[in-house]
């Protein structure tokens, strides 16, 4: 018989595998008082449908549980970001301006079962009706496979180019031509001698904005003398780390650094710091992102200005509108421009 993966029911499973529902329903709660035979052949089958047993007879019966998915993939503690925090705080306000509550779920590690099994089940058992993914890698295999199955998703900072499922909603910022923005801003205060600071080139932001920097490099190659490449990873230690590695191998020091945010760009400064050397007197620092503390930093930070409480505002509604009226006939992918934002980490020479 004919069985969509997405709705198939204890009672579909019970016939695939031959046995009672009662049996089937006695495997899930592990009973002992089953063969081990029978007990095989039925999670064989449970595995090879994708089967989770619902939570609710609302669900059961269609209802939509009001309450969409934030699910935030970090490699470190989210609160080590007050963006997170920020993106955390937005998805839930414009969720209850629209009477939906959120579920959300921290994923540390996107190679482990156990997680990724979890993730699978509260969107299988439906408790929620749609899930929006931040800090993924640009192909994340969890994201794919759930779009694939036919769930509604909604992706901060993706581009997988011929992937237009109408399931999938996507927004993005400019993340290619601010990196540019941001070496052409330093050659203009005459500096030469450039060093950039990488995000995480698994992700489509840290691919963009890596790409904006050499376009910016080679754009303004006869008027740069030197630059360095440094590695690193999306957040302030990172940057510390980098920077610190940097200053203590370099026989010659840059008189700017451009990082790919401005978390990247705190971990910098504080390395050049404790080098013995100041901000902007010695080295100018650049950030991207305008981070909430990024005004208030010693010096503050040079930088360009996402508005990710519009963003998050746009994608939760997008999500929450496309639970209640279906989704979108067409694709759904967006882009925001930056604002430049001009403070007194930066100076001519």
């Amino acid at each position: 018989m004919e069985i969509n993966k997405n709705t198939i029911n204890s009672s579909q499973i019970a016939k695939l595998a031959g046995v009672s529902r009662s049996t089937v329903s006695r495997v899930i709660n592990n009973y002992n008082n089953v063969p081990q035979e029978t007990r095989e052949k039925i999670l064989e089958v449970i595995k090879q449908y994708n089967y989770y047993p619902n939570i609710s007879a609302q669900v059961l019966k269609g209802k939509r549980t009001n309450t969409i998915g934030l699910f935030m993939i970090s490699g470190n503690l989210i609160t080590d970001n007050l963006l997170n925090n920020y993106s955390v705080a937005a998805v839930i306000e414009n969720a209850a301006q629209r009477g939906y509550h959120v579920l959300s779920y921290i994923i540390n590690d996107t190679r482990d079962t156990d997680t990724i099994q979890n993730v699978k089940e509260v969107f299988h058992q439906r408790r929620i009706d749609g899930g929006i993914f931040k800090g993924g890698a640009n192909h994340e295999p969890l994201i794919e496979e759930l779009i694939a199955e036919g769930f509604l998703i909604g992706i901060i900072d993706q581009d997988l180019p011929g992937r237009m499922e109408t399931n999938r909603m996507v927004f993005n910022f400019e993340s290619k031509k601010t990196a540019e923005n941001a070496i052409d801003y330093v050659v203009g205060l005459n500096h030469r001698k450039i060093a950039i600071i990488n995000g995480d080139l698994n992700k489509y932001s840290g691919m963009q904005k890596y790409q904006g920097f050499l376009n910016g490099l080679e754009k303004n190659s006869s008027e740069i003398e030197k630059y360095w490449i440094i590695q690193g990873e999306f957040n302030k230690g990172s940057g510390y780390a980098g920077m610190s590695k940097f200053l203590k191998g370099a026989a010659e020091i840059p008189t700017a650094v451009c990082a790919a945010n401005d978390s990247i760009a705190f971990g910098a400064i504080e390395a050049i710091n404790e080098f013995g050397l100041k901000v902007p007197d010695d080295i100018s620092v650049t950030g991207i992102d305008d981070h909430i503390l990024s005004q208030y930093y010693k010096p503050p930070l040079t930088t360009f200005r996402v508005d990710f409480g519009e963003i998050y505002r746009k994608l939760t509604l997008s999500t929450i509108e496309a639970i209640e009226r279906g989704v979108n006939e067409k694709f759904i992918k967006i882009e925001y421009d930056t604002t430049f934002i001009e403070r007194e980490s930066c100076r001519r020479i």
